[in-house]
């Protein structure tokens, strides 16, 4: 398996893949007890969960009732989920007003989270959002949405003015489907995504000097988006080529107009999508078949050592996915908390997860908690916003658990902590630190799975 670097210096590779060497321990799939940080322990959930509901029925009567995955049960579309701030200051969604079933009025909201206590301000205009819009904050606490008319994407900025909602037009875009990317780092900044059956489009929506603006064209079929520094220049796409084939990740450095180059590269016919990336430490939290079938793992940008695929996170029966990596942590991706958003029958709940500890700890989300949404601060606390007929805006804390050493002697952590399999691990993780940007290995050993 082969690692290619960016050439040019624009990025840096993730190195070959290897499935982790020696076991790790695999926690079964439900959610562990929260700690009184504000997530809903499973021993009180149903309790909780049923006084939530008798409120909820009080002040919203006659309207829909959504079912457990948050679908409205008189089958109307779910609006595309709940974004932030790149900070995590600001967060916007569509959320839907009380009314009959069939005849829900969407509208977008923004929330404020950096204040002592989180608020959120809706933001309606004078007719309701069609539930195919998307929103996305800006840091100045503005409102980007794109709304879908006949072929045709419009783009406005929502800010509130007293009583009402100010809506100033940015333009429009002669395209049938569009897709928002994350918010740029910046703050200022939204990208679109218009993928075609050749190329994709990427377009500059908000943050620009005259409306929506094409900024680059790649050729091939295009999704994801990942951000991978702080000043929202390179951005990673997974794409397939033009005449078929994987689909790998590719950095796009917009400061060389849509110059694009290879990302991952873990096998010559394994598909590599990138899932997150810290641009502090340099992790990349990634998605491939190459050690045989689809696996979640990790690398570091233009690291010297291959991909791991950790067992910790190859859970049986659910679906594991990263939303949230800890900031700040410079030159110690091993050291990042990730927060994981596990989907199993039971419904879905939250993983934490550190390179370096080699341990899911699994706890059950707050009520109301919208999937895959949340942020961590610099000092290690999973903020995770959620609203229910109780609570319209909150924000659930967690810090991130200490993970225990296995000891030297049985492999055994100290508490067994989470129900696990002991680890057969030894020895202290070697730290994986970046090299220079375009000095990553272009071939290394993997072993089989």
């Amino acid at each position: 398996m082969t690692a290619c670097a960016i050439e040019g210096g624009s990025a840096g590779a993730a190195a070959t893949a290897d499935p982790e060497a020696e076991p790790e321990p695999e926690e079964p799939g439900g959610p562990a007890e929260a700690d009184g940080s504000g997530l809903l322990p499973e021993s009180i959930a149903d309790e909780e969960t049923a006084e939530a509901e008798e409120a909820e029925a009080s002040s919203t009567e006659g309207d829909a009732r959504p079912n457990a995955d948050g679908v409205p049960a008189d089958d109307a579309p779910l609006p595309r989920g709940f974004t932030l701030t790149a900070d995590g200051a600001y967060a916007a969604r569509l959320t839907a007003a009380p009314g009959p079933p069939g005849e829900r009025a969407w509208y977008p909201e923004r929330w404020t989270l950096d204040g002592p206590e989180p608020y959120a301000v809706p933001l309606p205009l004078d007719q309701p959002e069609e539930p195919d819009s998307e929103v996305a904050p800006l840091a100045d606490g503005r409102v980007l949405i794109r709304r879908r008319v006949a072929d045709r994407q419009m783009f406005s900025l929502l800010y509130p003015t007293g009583p009402g909602t100010g809506e100033l037009l940015l333009g429009a875009v002669g395209c049938a489907e569009m897709t928002l990317l994350p918010p740029s780092p910046d703050g200022r900044s939204v990208y679109a995504l218009a993928a075609g059956e050749d190329h994709a489009s990427l377009w500059l929506v908000a943050g620009g000097a005259f409306g929506p603006e094409e900024v680059a064209r790649i050729p091939g079929r295009c999704s994801g988006g990942v951000w991978l520094d702080r000043a929202g220049r390179m951005l990673a796409l997974d794409r397939q080529e033009p005449g078929g084939g994987p689909v790998k990740a590719v950095a796009v450095d917009l400061g060389r107009q849509g110059e694009v180059t290879p990302l991952l590269q873990i096998a010559p016919g394994s598909a590599d999508r990138l899932l997150l990336a810290d641009p502090d430490s340099g992790l990349l939290l990634i998605r491939s078949d190459a050690p045989g079938h689809d696996r979640l793992g990790w690398g570091v940008l233009g690291s010297c050592l291959p991909v791991r695929f950790p067992e910790c996170l190859r859970l049986a029966d659910v679906a594991v996915t990263p939303f949230a990596v800890q900031p700040g942590q410079m030159l110690m991706p091993e050291s990042c908390a990730v927060a994981l958003r596990i989907d199993g029958a039971p419904g879905s709940w939250v993983g934490v997860w550190r390179p370096a500890g080699r341990q899911l700890h699994q706890f059950a989300a707050p009520l109301g908690w919208v999937p895959g949404a949340g942020c961590w601060s610099r000092d290690g606390v999973l903020r995770l916003p959620y609203a229910n007929g109780a609570t319209p805006c909150g924000v659930a804390l967690l810090d991130a658990p200490v993970d225990v050493e296995p000891s030297s002697v049985t492999g055994r952590t100290g508490d067994g902590e989470g129900g696990g399999e002991p680890s057969a691990a030894d020895a202290a993780p070697v730290v994986c630190k970046p090299v220079p940007l375009g000095q990553a290995p272009l071939h290394g050993a993997a072993r089989p799975d």
